[in-house]
């Protein structure tokens, strides 16, 4: 009984191994490739023959990446903290007052969810030309600011937390403003920094409303600038992928800092 438990366990980590190695496979690809020759692109090797900064070098200097990579983490960073922060008042007001007309806008922001970016985009470019916001920051950031996705993800969180602890807060006489801070969101770290990575990827790669409102690089992001080593008749694939490791490196970065907070928060969810 024990050798068939064992055998089991072995051929499962077997799996979850395999198909590991094959989703952290085209990473490893892309990396590799931004260090190899232009004459080794193409070639099956998994290691370069030589290793080279030159597909770095060429990036760096074919586009403003400096420039292009802190407007994109500009716009992920102010985006999320601003979605992180509407989203918890909006889902605290849902689920602590009760007033009229709440399900009726709760219901009308989970609607505005189904509905595609591209449906709204040229509305929303409407006004940010009458604002006179084309070309800067505020253009890419205000039509982000609050997300319905991270509203629902945070009621249904919030309205899980247990009432006792509210009750006994509101005892000790705190207000809600001191019952939201100090009570809730202490003791719900985990969902609300996973729910906070997956914005700040949301914000990283955003390409459509970009590419959109921006007609400069130097006032783009950097998802724009990758698009900039394809086109029609050549692609610049060894700085294409360079300029795709740099573009990636701020995202592992964040999932690092915040791992045991997202792997926590899913272990919980799949615990309910």
């Amino acid at each position: 009984m024990y050798k068939t438990m064992n055998a089991s366990t072995i051929g499962k980590h077997a799996i979850l191994v395999v198909l590991s190695l094959l989703a952290a496979f085209p990473l490893y690809w892309m990396i590799v490739t931004s260090f190899k020759p232009e004459t080794e692109v193409f070639t099956s090797s998994l290691l370069p023959s030589h290793w080279t900064f030159d597909n770095y070098v060429k990036a760096w200097n074919s586009i403003p990446m400096a420039r292009m990579m802190t407007n994109s983490l500009a716009v992920a960073v102010i985006q999320t903290i601003m979605q992180v922060l509407t989203s918890i008042l909006a889902a605290y007001a849902f689920t602590r007052w009760d007033f009229r007309g709440s399900g009726l806008i709760y219901t009308l922001i989970a609607l505005t969810w189904l509905v595609p970016f591209q449906v709204i985009m040229i509305p929303n470019y409407i006004v940010i030309s009458e604002l006179g916001w084309r070309n800067s920051l505020a253009g890419l950031i205000v039509p982000n600011i609050a997300s319905a996705f991270a509203v629902l993800q945070l009621y249904n969180t919030f309205k899980s937390f247990p009432k006792a602890l509210i009750e006994a807060a509101r005892l000790d006489g705190a207000s809600d403003w001191g019952v939201l801070w100090r009570t809730i969101l202490p003791n719900l770290k985990a969902p609300i920094a996973s729910i906070a990575v997956l914005l700040f990827i949301t914000g990283w790669n955003d390409y459509f409303w970009p590419l959109l409102v921006s007609n400069k690089l130097e006032n783009s992001t950097l998802q724009i600038g990758l698009q900039m080593f394809m086109s029609s008749d050549s692609n610049l694939w060894g700085p294409l992928m360079a300029a795709t490791t740099i573009a990636s490196f701020p995202v592992l970065v964040i999932y690092l800092l915040l791992q045991r907070h997202i792997i926590e928060s899913f272990v919980k969810g799949g615990l309910k």
